[in-house]
């Protein structure tokens, strides 16, 4: 992995990014869950908004469904603290239809919500319980180890719940705007901006509608790919922020964490 590429790529990450990266060293754990795994919804094509306004969770319900240690197997699960909070009036961009995008890459909730969780699910440690010293290691062993130790997806997981058909405008809004600023905007918050070069969709399902992109970020000519995904069931929108360090140092790719939605998913229905 080259270090300079890790350094600027953590020097242009989102304070959200440099969030998830500080939960590889520690966190509480919430009380344990089942696992969860089920893939199930509908794919992100067009709107399927209600026809009638769904019922908005209540702050207690939404809190029974959002994620909790034992949902996502092999991943730790942890709340976000009060140093993870972006207000909405905290987030500025250079491209006024892009707020959207830069909200739910901060997990900042759009007009109408009336509850939100937020939590933070990152990779356990991948062993074959095996350890070996860097002494003890065969040429090539200590790169590999070394990149496989920053080989963890960290992923930002905000939960909202909305009142009328505010839930569904928001994630259609989302979806727009995604459209819309494919070619980058830039996003400031706390004074820091962070430049977005790119944004292209992925694939995910969930949920009555779910959507996800590849959120390519830039620093004096080094890229980073963060992951974006949203979900809507019913009211509920829920967004998940994904970042990997070793593929900021282009070292390995990652994909939309598919068992994290899939796993907040099941909670929702």
């Amino acid at each position: 992995m080259r270090a300079t590429a890790v350094r600027r790529t953590a020097l242009a990450a989102s304070a959200a990014a440099l969030t998830l990266l500080a939960t590889a060293c520690g966190g509480t754990s919430d009380a344990d869950k089942k696992d969860g795994k089920d893939d199930k919804g509908a794919g992100g094509g067009s709107s399927s908004a209600p026809k009638t306004p769904a019922k908005a969770l209540t702050a207690a319900e939404l809190e029974k469904a959002t994620l909790a240690q034992g949902d996502v197997q092999g991943r730790k699960v942890t709340k976000a603290g009060p140093a993870d909070e972006v207000p909405a009036d905290g987030v500025e961009v250079d491209k006024e239809g892009c707020l959207p995008v830069a909200h739910a890459m901060f997990g900042v909730a759009q007009k109408g919500s009336v509850a939100t969780t937020k939590r933070k699910v990152i990779d356990e440690p991948k062993t074959d319980g095996k350890k070996k010293s860097l002494e003890d290691m065969a040429e090539g062993e200590a790169g590999e180890a070394f990149k496989d130790a920053f080989n963890l997806t960290s992923t930002f997981v905000a939960l909202h719940s909305y009142e009328g058909t505010a839930g569904p405008d928001a994630f259609a809004a989302l979806k727009k705007a995604a459209a819309d600023c494919a070619g980058g905007f830039t996003a400031t918050v706390a004074g820091t901006p962070t430049k977005v070069a790119s944004i292209t969709e992925e694939k995910v399902t969930g949920g009555d509608e779910a959507a996800a992109w590849t959120v390519t970020s830039e620093d004096e000519g080094d890229t980073a790919p963060f992951k974006l995904a949203a979900l809507r069931k019913e009211a509920t929108v829920a967004t998940f922020f994904s970042f990997n360090l070793a593929a900021a140092g282009g070292d390995v790719k990652f994909e939309v964490p598919a068992e994290v939605v899939a796993a907040q998913d099941k909670k929702l229905a």
